[in-house]
């Protein structure tokens, strides 16, 4: 909402880059069908109210603040229309952003986004990952930036069986 998820997006997107073609795409720019050329899916969004946004929360955020992204769709309304697609080759996981300060409370959208995945035939490729934000709409800490960026790392390692990067 606030362009934190996608600073982590970019990190994690770089992180794969040293090992696979990656690419990020904005959920409301998102096809309802997975390209077969794809072999990783990273779907990620902010934690609202211990779970994936609704409309709801969204528009709640849209009123806090200056909101970079378009309110109107989010991951959950995007992974419920997603079709099927090569449940076989295709791996996936989630990341989600959460407020560092409640960072222990139960609720994550990265698990919810997961367990919808698993339910349709996905498999996980890794666990999912939280990044944390100082507040509300940030900032996001250099730190995170770097941890999602290792973690992008680890899923090209873990994706392709190298512990090379391609180069």
């Amino acid at each position: 909402m606030f362009g934190n998820t996608e600073r982590i997006a970019r990190a994690i997107r770089d992180g794969l880059r040293q090992y696979v073609p990656a690419e990020t795409v904005p959920v409301n720019r998102a096809p309802d069908v997975v390209p077969g050329d794809v072999r990783l899916l990273v779907v990620g969004g902010p934690t609202h109210a211990f779970s994936m946004s609704r409309l709801s929360t969204r528009q709640g955020a849209w009123q806090q603040g200056d909101v970079v992204m378009p309110i109107e769709v989010g991951i959950r309304e995007w992974l419920g229309a997603l079709q099927p697609g090569d449940t076989g080759r295709l791996r996936v996981t989630t990341f989600d952003t959460r407020i560092a300060k409640v960072r222990r409370l139960p609720g994550s959208a990265a698990r919810s986004a997961a367990k919808v995945l698993r339910r349709r035939g996905y498999q996980m490729l890794s666990p999912s990952e939280s990044f944390f934000v100082s507040d509300t709409t940030g900032p996001i800490r250099d730190v995170e930036i770097e941890r999602a960026q290792r973690w992008g790392e680890e899923l090209g390692r873990l994706l392709t069986g190298s512990a090379r990067a391609a180069g």
